[in-house]
């Protein structure tokens, strides 16, 4: 089997790089993660050591004696400055002392318009609040000079709290940015390529325009001169002729919207193997079978094109000599029409059944890669699928064409 190396070393080539980008984002979105991980971990340390200080403080406000004022006001100032959500409890797990939590939750009024009323607790808050803090972290016990201990349970802070989901949040939002910028200009890229190929294709069918009205005329002019009307020879040359201006016109409708009319199937694909089979090798047979009734909505010269680029992909696929078989199936349940094309060829590696559409790609040593690609295209036009059925290395291919069927089939009434 020839195969282009140098375009599969680009193909391989284009996939080496999504793969390498892929990987280097991978590695940016880690770094981020393990510094932003970092960054929690020392500041939750802090946060620690504030929560201990304060229980400290706390406890030396309880059990310190009578001391300087001035010292007394030092450890308020000291307990006030360190700010994060704290509870203390003692043995029994009641509540003593909290810190920096919701005060429309901690100090409510009984009624509202009296300004002598007790101060009451909701204790639902507290309760959730507690198992919160047990939660996150271990609590700090403080020992009494009585004896009892007290637990000290915090949680993380506001501020380190959004910390961990920042670089979530900051990655989800550069990765929804470049997806959208990846699709505008993919978007935008296909549009100017599509433009290109288009203005080559009509460009092309201009320029074919010329020579082919004047081999129709030389034609003309030998079976006159030679009195030859039913020469076997010239009728296939003439045969190519219009083959040629049927091509010409495909290359001019490239960018229009195709024109669908109901067609029966059958004879359509028989006409196109009758024309193909006198141009290729004697040692390749060719069989059609199946339904010739099923009707279909058909572009006749895309749906021809879409015929040739497989019939000539299953020819490229037998080394000597084999058989091509075109078999039409009316799925009645599905109202569908599957065609499927087999041949004895050298078949395909199951990791290119869906590879082998993608343009660019093809194992020829003279080829563009674009025939099932185009082919895939048309059949998109016709509204209907196109994949590898099967395939086996040595023993051949087989591609399944799905259209809609135009017949519409009633249940029977029993």
């Amino acid at each position: 089997m020839m195969i282009n190396k140098d375009r599969l070393y680009q193909y391989d080539t284009k996939q080496r790089w999504k793969v390498s980008l892929f990987l280097f984002a991978a590695l940016i979105a880690g770094a981020s993660l393990f510094y932003t991980n970092y960054l929690v971990k020392s500041l939750s340390k802090s946060e620690r050591t504030k929560a201990e200080v304060w229980a400290m403080s706390t406890r030396s406000i309880i059990t310190m004696p009578d001391v300087d004022d001035q010292f007394i006001s030092f450890v308020y100032a000291v307990r006030d400055s360190l700010s994060i959500p704290a509870i203390i409890t003692n043995e029994k797990g009641g509540i003593i002392f909290w810190r920096d939590l919701d005060s429309t939750k901690t100090n409510i009024k009984e009624h509202a318009d009296s300004a002598n009323d007790n101060i009451h607790y909701d204790p639902i808050y507290f309760e959730k609040q507690l198992a919160t803090m047990k939660r996150n972290h271990a609590p700090i016990a403080l020992h009494l000079d009585t004896g009892e201990i007290w637990s000290v349970y915090y949680r993380d802070s506001d501020a380190l709290r959004q910390l961990r989901i920042f670089p979530y949040l900051q990655l989800s939002l550069i990765a929804l940015f470049l997806i959208i910028a990846y699709t505008v200009f993919n978007s935008i890229k296909k549009t100017e390529q599509n433009l290109v190929w288009v203005g080559m294709a009509k460009e092309a069918a201009h320029q074919l325009g010329t020579p082919i009205s004047s081999l129709m005329g030389w034609l003309e002019l030998v079976r006159t001169k030679f009195d030859a009307e039913n020469d076997s020879i010239l009728n296939e040359m003439e045969r190519d002729v219009k083959r040629l201006e049927i091509v010409a016109d495909r290359f001019s409708k490239i960018g229009s919207i195709p024109t669908l009319t109901s067609q029966v199937v059958y004879p359509v694909i028989q006409e196109f193997i009758h024309y193909f089979r006198v141009r290729t090798s004697e040692k390749i047979s060719f069989e059609l079978t199946g339904d010739n009734t099923v009707e279909a909505k058909l572009n006749v010269q895309l749906f021809d094109w879409i015929i040739e680029n497989l019939l000539k992909n299953a020819v490229n696929a037998i080394d000597s000599e084999g058989k091509i078989v075109v078999n039409i199936i009316d799925n009645i349940a599905k109202e569908e029409i599957f065609i499927d094309i087999s041949d004895t060829g050298r078949g395909i590696p199951k990791s290119n059944f869906d590879t082998i559409f993608q343009p660019g790609f093809t194992t020829r040593k003279r080829g563009w890669g674009l025939g099932l690609s185009l082919t895939k295209r048309m059949v998109d036009y016709h509204q209907g699928q196109i994949f590898v059925k099967e395939s086996e290395i040595g023993k051949g291919t087989t591609f399944r064409i799905i259209l809609k069927s135009n017949l519409r089939y009633e249940p029977t009434q029993v």
